[in-house]
Parts: C-alpha cells; structure tokens; sequence
C-alpha cells in the first residue's frame, strides 16, 4: 500500500471525517485529500511533505517516523547533510601579515644612552641619595563576631524564626482514567489548552491522567470505552460508533 492509501484507512478507522482530521492537525482539506492520493506537489516541498505526513500520522494513530521513512525511500531517500566547511568556507584567502622581528640594534642604543646620561647626571650631582619617609601601615580593627542565630545553651533565637510555609487546597484536582474495551482513538486536553494525549489507545489498556481543573476529551468509539472520574466508575460515554465530545471535571461530566 503506498502512503497517501495508508494514511487515508487509518483515517478512516480512527472514525475520522476530512474535515475533523483538518481541524485537529491545521492542514487545509485540500491538501489532505491530495496527500490521501499520493500527490504531494501542493506540500511546497520534501520537508513541508514530511511534516505534514508526521502530523496527519500521530492524529491517525501511525508511527510517524515510519511513515516519513516510507515516504522518503520513494522520493529519492533521506536528503544528504550539509558539510559546514563547505558552507562557511571563505571565497578569497585571508593574507595574515607576518610580526617583524623587533630591531634590537636600536633599543641596545638607547639604553646604552640612557645609562650615560645617568652616569654625567650622578658624577655632576653628587650628594647622598634621599631616602623615603617610611611609616607602618595601620592595621584594621577586627570586625565584632556576627549575632548566632541561637540563644544561650543553644536556645533558638526568637528574632530569626522561620515563617511556617503555607498550605494550599487541591480540591479542584481531577483525576480522569480511562479503560478501552476494544481499540478506539481518543484525544485528552486539559481545561485551559494543554494536550495530554492524542492517538490511538489499545484494547486491554488503562491510561490516567491529572489536571488542574478538568479534562475535554473527544471519543472516536463512544462506546469502546470504561471511565474513571476521581475514583467514580462512569461507565461508557455514550453509544458505539458515534464520535462524542465531553467535559470532565470535579462534578458531574458535561457534554462538549
């Protein structure tokens, strides 16, 4: 089977329409359908086709990197990466101007008339030579010794006691679990837009989640599933076969 065939019947098992798989991975209708034929000319390119081939696959329920793998062993393989000296290499060569060596005859010349000018200088002069005012230096007062935190005999002192830390309430903690009697796909967000979950949930397997103030979650299968809510059995969400939408939080679920 080729990709666009592949992603077309996991679409299709995850209970999916065109335009939902559209609303939940952001790529237009269009280019779903042209995608779900094999036709990639509309992605603008190998990597734009990848990455819209690895977002339609995690919402589907298929690997990913499998199906990237796939599409790229049908589209010439994996691109060759870029070596950074062949990038970054400089189309003129840089000349480095080579350090003279420095001219000792010239400094051996003027050290040789420094020392006899100083030589006519000491003969002309003469005279001892002054000698510095020396003083001893002041020695800073020692500091008094920092207050100990505790009193006498080890007595904590009352002026460096510690605040006791605050408690808060956690009442509004949903915990949400969910049992999948038979193979469904399913999407869990928490209330507030952060993605807890979306993809295909196995027959036998128990997932749970936590969240601040409650969970929406969209059923692929209403019925291929057994709920939790904060320890409280809820029984199937609904029919089999239909896609539900519901709420979950501290009190009782809510349609979406």
């Amino acid at each position: 089977m080729s990709i666009g065939s592949d992603l077309a019947e996991a679409r299709r098992a995850a209970g999916l329409t065109v335009g939902q798989l559209s609303a939940r991975t952001r790529v237009r209708e269009a280019l779903i359908h042209a995608i779900e034929r094999d036709d990639f000319s509309q992605c603008g390119g190998d990597f734009y086709a990848r990455g819209h081939i690895r977002n339609i696959s995690k919402v589907v329920g298929l690997d990913p990197e499998t199906m990237v793998h796939k599409y790229d062993e049908s589209h010439g393989g994996v691109p060759l990466p870029v070596r950074a000296a062949s990038v970054f290499q400089a189309d003129t060569p840089i000349k480095i101007r080579e350090s003279r060596s420095p001219n000792w005859t010239t400094a051996m010349a003027v050290a040789l008339a420094i020392v006899v000018v100083f030589g006519v200088v000491k003969m002309m002069g003469g005279g001892d030579t002054p000698t510095a005012d020396v003083r001893p230096a002041s020695v800073p007062a020692v500091p008094p010794p920092a207050a100990s935190p505790t009193g006498p005999a080890g007595t904590p002192n009352p002026s460096r006691r510690a605040a006791a830390p605050a408690t808060g309430k956690r009442g509004d903690l949903v915990v949400f679990q969910v049992k999948a009697k038979r193979s469904s796909w399913l999407d869990v967000t928490e209330t507030g837009g952060r993605k807890l979950f979306s993809g295909m949930l196995e027959a036998g397997k128990t997932s749970v989640w936590k969240a601040k103030k409650g969970v929406k979650v969209t059923f692929g299968d209403g019925g291929a599933f057994l709920l939790q809510v904060n320890g409280k059995n809820l029984g199937t969400p609904g029919p089999s076969g239909q896609v539900l939408n519901r709420s979950y939080g501290a009190s009782a679920p809510q349609p979406g």
